[in-house]
């Protein structure tokens, strides 16, 4: 276990390049992604995620006071390394199961690299025990070495928040783990290093892997159990923010939200977990209770939506409804898991059109993701729409003047309780 080992990064994606950048200002970085595109964007400086800025990004890639960070599309080029860090994708498929394909392809690759005495550290979303039961022998099969005497592995979950400018990677605390006590204090410093907020050694793999999917699941049913508290206020024709202001004023009450739960995480990790749960026989009732309250959360916006533009005599079939925002959350770029196309998919079966405006997101990944046509500006929108829809609470939607875009009669559904509620016909 080397001093100041070359470190490579698998996956340059929300995770991987912010935690090449921050380990970039001590160590020898080899930033390695399958997609070539990405590639190419980062050696020009620029980060379509805009987790980094475009001036940072180029500090490591040209700084020659120390190794700096190098992007390659080349697997060979990680042979150089000691230490790897896969930082790849683990979603869920339609049917709610985990999808290990990138993470196994990704151990395949690293396993093809290993020599004596390297380390692999995992930082995607797993359920307790992928590390050691699925990566580990992947990695044992394709380098020929034995693990725990020839290599070491640990785990250290991500905690990037998308779009959050202030809890940067440095400044969140680092869970960290080892699977030998030299190896868990080796993995520990060497986060340390560079993670100013500091690191919690956890004593085991699966201690690591289970505290991810339970910091997300917990989230999860939080936000659950305010989604079902807001459709039995609006029965009751009580405003949920009037009534989640006046609880928040206890000590100890829990200032969640209601609204669409997408994203790379609180949407996918208690899947992850459940799917353990019930391979070892237990059905975890409250996990997925919270799952199917937040999957329907994007028809049941949709639905409320007609019923009040029916009440207001608006026009229906054929008639035209904004989408405002399309993104899994606000002021950043990231589609991944949006809820938005749910509402939008629900709208659509009432014979609307449906237009979609988003500053933030990218033309080419909406049409790639969901089939659609992303309007990014104003210029691009109709004259006046029988409901507009307030999905996702993107800064630039302050000033937009949302009045003026409204049929008469029409309908403004705020999702997210944006603007004042005596301008909006209902919200959540």
């Amino acid at each position: 276990m080397k001093e100041k080992p070359t470190i490579a990064i698998i996956g340059l994606g929300y995770v991987g390049l912010p935690l090449a950048v921050a380990f970039a200002d001590k160590y020898p970085i080899i930033g390695f992604d399958i997609n070539e595109k990405r590639i190419a964007e980062l050696q020009e400086g620029e980060d379509h995620t805009l987790e980094i800025s475009s001036d940072d990004l180029k500090k490591v890639l040209n700084n020659s006071s120390v190794d700096g960070l190098k992007v390659t599309a080349n697997p060979s080029e990680l042979e150089n390394a000691s230490v790897y860090i896969v930082t790849v994708p683990t979603p869920t498929n339609k049917y709610n199961q985990p999808v290990l394909t990138p993470l196994i392809k990704a151990s395949e690759t690293v396993g093809k690299c290993l020599i004596k005495g390297d380390i692999v550290i995992y930082e995607s979303t797993v359920y307790p025990g992928v590390t050691e039961d699925i990566c580990v022998p992947i990695l044992e099969e394709e380098s020929g070495l034995k693990f725990n005497s020839d290599f070491y592995a640990g785990y250290s979950p991500e905690r990037i928040n998308p779009g959050d400018k202030e809890h940067t990677i440095t400044k969140i605390l680092k869970v960290t783990s080892g699977s030998t006590p030299e190896a868990a204090a080796y993995i520990d410093n060497l986060y340390k290093s560079v993670i100013t907020a500091g690191t919690h050694l956890a004593p085991s793999i699966k201690v690591a892997e289970a505290a991810k999917v339970i910091e997300n699941s917990q989230r999860d049913i939080n936000i659950a159990f305010v989604n079902e508290l807001s459709k039995i206020f609006r029965m009751l024709d009580i405003d949920t923010q009037d009534v989640l202001e006046a609880a928040g004023t206890k000590w100890n009450f829990l200032k969640f939200t209601p609204g669409l739960v997408g994203g790379h995480c609180i949407g996918v990790d208690p899947y992850y977990l459940a799917q353990k749960a019930m391979e070892e026989g237990y059905n975890p009732e409250i996990i997925l209770a919270g799952r199917r309250m937040n999957d329907g959360m994007g028809e049941y916006v949709a639905t409320e939506v007609v019923k009040l533009m029916i009440q207001k005599e608006c026009k229906v079939k054929h008639g035209s409804v904004l989408v405002m925002g399309i993104t899994f959350k606000e002021n950043c770029p990231d589609i991944r898991n949006s809820k938005v196309i749910d509402v939008i998919e629900e709208l659509n079966k009432y014979n609307l059109k449906v237009d979609v405006y988003d500053p933030w997101a990218s033309k080419d990944e909406v049409t790639k993701e969901f089939g659609l046509e992303l309007c990014t500006s104003e210029d691009e929108l109709a004259n006046a729409y029988d409901a507009v829809v307030l999905a996702v609470s993107h800064k630039e939607f302050k000033d937009f003047d949302v009045q003026s875009y409204r049929n008469t009669p029409s309908v403004l559904f705020d999702v997210k309780a944006f603007y004042d509620k005596n301008q909006t016909d209902g919200r959540l």
